[in-house]
């Protein structure tokens, strides 16, 4: 081969080298050059809690087949990257790791509990990706519990523990007129112990009493002997801040022992295996605080409850909403900020006003939370149904 020759030969080498190299090249940072949008989906899709974290993914890839059916956020598709974390706080990090450092999303949707979200956030804010959760409702998820500081790249569509436990309280003294109360809570749980404690002090300052309290540790199945004491307390009220899957039980046993008063709690209650394993009647008369009612008259709410029917075939738990939520509102932001550049994205996500969602018209606060109404609901043979909705009176 004459030396010319060799040298356009090398030339062109050389070119097809760089540029597979360059096509090879993925960032959060410059997927402003791609026609699609990564974003990660860390959710518990097996395990204890599989039911929080599946029906939060199936609402958010159908809010984001909405969006691109709608024709994506100025012409770039929605691409979720989906991955189970298993209902492991160490395995949410795993996940979330593999997302930002691998699969280079610019945005991270989940986890769904409190204790696999706060896991996560020291990758997220290494790397300065906006993270939004649907439902860890946890103080300490936007808030660092030592510095006092908003978590900058940290957001979420639920309400937090407190404004719920004081709308539980408010209820049960000025709605349904009891004065002693019964707490049941997983000791071993932040999300729970965090709304024992605002229950109990809410309680106490609107006149009521707290005649009985216990906890309860994650393997336990038996929890006769302690709902006999509370019969023999004279609680009118059984509060449980907890799971649904200990909350089924409970309420199951406390009604085999004759303990039929009203029983209230939060949103960790809601899930369908909550009827299923509990029984429909054994649940008439409990109530909890949630995020929305599937039966809000409200167009947007219907409309939602009938998409997400059609497509699973089952009606959105509040999960499902506040997921949905978190999925529109992430797009919202990459649209209002112009950019899919992760630190332009968690601007608009701090700057939100008046995003108007399934749960409700809502801005975020100083400390990255929504600031809304808080439904409470009502089992009545095995049906949730919209008791009334509260606004917190602090």
């Amino acid at each position: 081969m004459k030396r010319s020759k060799w040298l356009v030969f090398l030339a062109m080498i050389l070119i097809f080298s760089f540029a597979a190299v360059g096509c090879g090249q993925k960032s959060g940072s410059d997927s402003d050059a791609d026609d699609t949008i990564r974003v990660g989906v860390n959710y518990e899709l097996s395990g204890g809690v599989a039911a929080y974290g599946t029906t939060a993914k199936d609402a958010i890839l159908l809010a984001f087949e909405e969006i691109n059916a709608a024709g994506g956020i100025d012409g770039k598709m929605i691409e979720p990257v989906v991955l189970d974390n298993k209902s492991e706080p160490a395995e949410a990090l795993n996940v979330a790791t593999k997302l930002v450092t691998q699969e280079k999303v610019v945005a991270h949707l989940g986890p769904a509990t409190t204790g696999a979200t706060l896991n996560v956030i020291p990758v997220i804010t290494e790397y300065k990706i906006p993270l939004i959760t649907n439902s860890a409702t946890n103080l300490d998820v936007t808030v660092d519990p030592q510095t006092k500081q908003t978590r900058e790249f940290v957001f979420r569509t639920c309400f937090t523990d407190p404004p719920q436990a004081i709308v539980a309280a408010d209820f049960a003294v000025n709605e349904l007129g009891v004065k002693k109360v019964a707490i049941y809570y997983d000791n071993t749980n932040d999300y729970s112990k965090g709304l024992y404690q605002v229950f109990k002090e809410e309680i106490i300052a609107l006149g009521g009493e707290v005649v009985a309290e216990e906890g309860y540790v994650e393997n336990d199945q038996e929890f006769r002997p302690t709902l006999t004491k509370f019969k023999q307390s004279g609680a009118e009220l059984i509060y449980i801040p907890g799971y649904y899957e200990k909350v089924a039980k409970i309420i199951s046993q406390a009604r085999e022992i004759g303990l039929d008063v009203p029983f209230l709690g939060a949103d960790g209650w809601d899930s369908p295996d909550l009827v299923e394993v509990a029984g429909p009647e054994a649940l008439n008369n409990t109530y909890f605080t949630n995020h929305y009612s599937p039966q809000d008259p409200d167009e947007k709410v219907q409309n939602f409850v009938k998409a997400y029917k059609e497509k699973y075939g089952a009606i959105p738990a509040s999960f499902s909403a506040t997921a949905y939520d978190a999925a529109y509102l992430l797009a919202d932001a990459i649209k209002r900020a112009g950019s899919t550049d992760p630190v332009a994205i968690t601007k608009a996500l701090a700057e939100t006003k008046d995003f108007d969602g399934i749960t409700g018209k809502f801005s975020f606060d100083e400390q990255h939370n929504p600031v809304k109404e808080i439904s409470i609901i009502e089992m009545v043979d095995g049906e949730q149904t919209l008791k009334t909705k509260l606004v917190p009176n602090r």
